[in-house]
């Protein structure tokens, strides 16, 4: 953190050149000491919801006769590990921290000694303990760009931004480059949309330019914000740790554009990255980096937040327009493009949280830099959110084109137990289920397209063999029947057919030729859906029809759930040879179905089971089994 407090920089004023800009970066990075040591304590949502405020907490009481630091930050991406709390600058990483152990991290970094080996993390291979950040798989496979400074930054602290790079791009655009040299450097950079199709961003912004000549001003920019795939949370990664990087690009963008009035719609679940937002809204326009005049240039432009109301298809361009207007978040037939007419019928240049996150870097690296990374027509890095059966889940960020396999298995430590995956699920509720056999596709925007999946926002998730392909089918179709509008009839209609058909198969009704009928109703929701949201719906169907027919036909012709999921289709048995008659699993049942003496073998009265594989998961001896 800067030790220039954020107070003495507020009373700094307002900025009226870039000079005055650099002059005050300088002075913050003169009265900093990177080698001065810093606990950093995890402020994700994932750790908050593990305890980090009170970890900090506790850091902060230890450390009061001491001279540390203790910063807190938005999320460091091992979610599955948290509270993770780091030393900086020697890379020290704890993982699983309990208040308790604030005492024995503050000795260990005063004495210098030993690190705290219970807090160590251990890949789950090879049980070697890793103690430095760098050395662990989770963070050394990947290349952060858009997260470069997650996990470094109090994201409520401007100073500590500017100190990491933030608002050097603004500077230069506003002074060294024109409207039209900003929009043809993103177009250089080759940068795709991040927020599900993948349109070229520079040839967006170049369309809207267009647009606007055409029609004049005024125009908007937009950042959606409304992250609604199950599993992933990118987007709210970033507007919590890094918000200034969102709203720099938004600047960048309504400067190449000529737009003096932005919006952010934001989830409405996302209370800390709407609070960091409107923090880092209040700090830049104090520093005259936002509103009127910015740094001098003559350049006005400022943004408000708007909030959605939870409503998965105001993820949806048009959608997402009306709703801001004040009306019911509905689609609109695409006719007319967004950048010629978009909010309230003017040009409007709409891009998700990380496709702004990235315009920064873009501007003051260059954009043939950018273009340097990933593969060609997929260019730059791609944040997943990795979920699911995966030893390590959390937040990830890769170059495109980095082969599926090496998502899951190098950065994600693979299934546990050491298994093959199943399938992976790509692209949100809209994608598609790649198998095992598919685990080399790179995963960029063409190749996933190619394989019947989609990259989607970034949401990815992992499955075993004990994940039923019919079941995750039914869950996506469930989960988008309920989040459509109902506006149009193949949406509203369509996908409720299809569930249906799902749920005879789940119960084992259903017939070969309601396979073809699936199909069928996919090809017709596809083409006469009015959005994306049913247009794409068909694909996990799709694809797990490609690639897990015969999952199918078990359930139809053998009226049986390989995975053992559809409880319609499962029974639960004792092995007597493995029942130790702990009586664990008896004690567990919620219907008293399981019966047996202590130390002596127990069975399982069918009539009474439920099949809620509460017998299964309490059971440490693996005696209890599904078919």
């Amino acid at each position: 953190m800067a030790q220039i407090t954020n107070r003495e920089i507020q009373q700094a004023g307002r900025l009226d050149s870039a000079e005055a800009f650099m002059a005050l970066r300088e002075r913050i990075l003169a009265a900093s000491d990177p080698n001065r040591t810093e606990i950093i304590v995890c402020h994700g949502t994932g750790c908050l919801a593990n305890g980090s405020v009170k970890v900090a907490e506790a850091l902060q009481a230890a450390v009061k006769a001491a001279d540390l630091d203790i910063k807190v930050t938005g999320c460091h991406g091992f979610c599955s590990r948290g509270p993770l709390v780091v030393v900086r600058p020697s890379g020290l990483f704890y993982q699983r921290v309990k208040p308790a152990d604030a005492e024995d991290i503050l000795q260990s970094v005063l004495e210098g000694g030993q690190p705290v080996e219970r807090l160590l993390y251990h890949d789950p291979n090879t049980d070697q303990a890793l103690p430095q950040e760098k050395d662990i798989p989770f963070y050394s496979h990947q290349m952060r760009i858009v997260l470069r400074n997650i996990g470094k930054i109090d994201p409520t602290d401007i100073g500590d931004t500017i100190a990491h790079g933030g608002y050097l791009a603004l500077a230069k655009a506003l002074y060294q480059m024109s409207p039209e040299q900003v929009v043809a450097e993103v177009e250089r950079s080759g940068l795709r949309g991040r927020g599900g199709a993948g349109f070229p961003t520079g040839r967006k912004w170049k369309s809207a330019l267009a647009a606007i000549k055409k029609k004049g001003y005024p125009a908007y920019v937009v950042v959606n914000g409304d992250e609604g795939d199950p599993g992933a949370f990118m987007d709210r990664t970033i507007m919590e740790g890094d918000p200034h990087a969102v709203l720099e690009g938004l600047i960048l963008g309504a400067y190449a554009l000529g737009a003096h009035q932005g919006f952010m719609y934001v989830r409405a679940e996302y209370p800390v990255a709407i609070k960091h937002l409107n923090i880092a809204m209040e700090q830049a326009r104090a520093l005259g980096l936002l509103g009127q005049n910015i740094l001098g240039s003559g350049f006005d432009f400022d943004v408000q937040i708007n909030r959605g109301a939870g409503a998965f298809v105001c993820g949806e361009s048009t959608a997402l327009f009306t709703s801001i207007e004040g009306r019911a978040g509905e689609p609109k037939p695409k006719y007319v493009r967004s950048v010629e007419e978009g909010l309230w019928g003017r040009p409007t240049v709409l891009n998700n949280v990380e496709t702004w996150a990235n315009v920064p870097q873009i501007i003051e690296k260059g954009g043939e830099w950018y273009a340097g990374l990933g593969v060609p027509h997929s260019t730059g890095t791609k944040v997943f959110s990795l979920v699911g059966k995966v030893n390590n889940v959390g937040l990830v960020e890769v170059p495109m084109g980095t082969p599926l396999a090496s998502i899951v298995e190098d950065l994600g430590g693979g299934v546990p137990g050491g298994a093959p995956f199943k399938a992976v699920q790509t692209g949100g509720p809209s994608g598609g289920c790649l198998p095992y056999d598919m685990r080399e596709v790179p995963v960029d925007f063409d190749s996933l397209t190619r394989a019947g999946s989609m990259m989607g926002s970034g949401g990815m998730i992992v499955m075993d063999k004990r994940d039923c392909v019919v079941d995750v089918a039914r869950y996506f179709l469930r989960f988008l029947e309920e989040e459509s509008c109902g506006k149009c009839i193949p949406c509203r209609l369509g996908l409720t057919r299809m569930r249906e058909i799902l749920d005879g198969f789940s119960q084992g009704i259903g017939s070969e030729k309601d396979i073809d009928d699936l199909v069928s109703l996919a090809a017709a929701i596809q083409d006469g859906a009015l959005c994306a949201l049913g247009g794409s719906a068909p694909n996990p169907v799709l694809t797990t029809l490609q690639y897990f027919k015969d999952e199918y036909l078990a359930h139809i012709k053998d009226k049986r759930c390989p995975a053992g999921v559809c409880k319609d289709l499962i029974s639960y048995s004792i092995d007597p040879d493995k029942c130790t008659g702990c009586m664990t699993c008896a004690r567990q049942c919620p219907q008293k179905a399981i019966a047996g003496e202590k130390k002596k073998p127990h069975v399982i009265n069918q009539e009474l089971c439920i099949r809620c594989g509460i017998c299964m998961e309490s059971c440490k001896f693996g005696a209890v089994n599904v078919a």
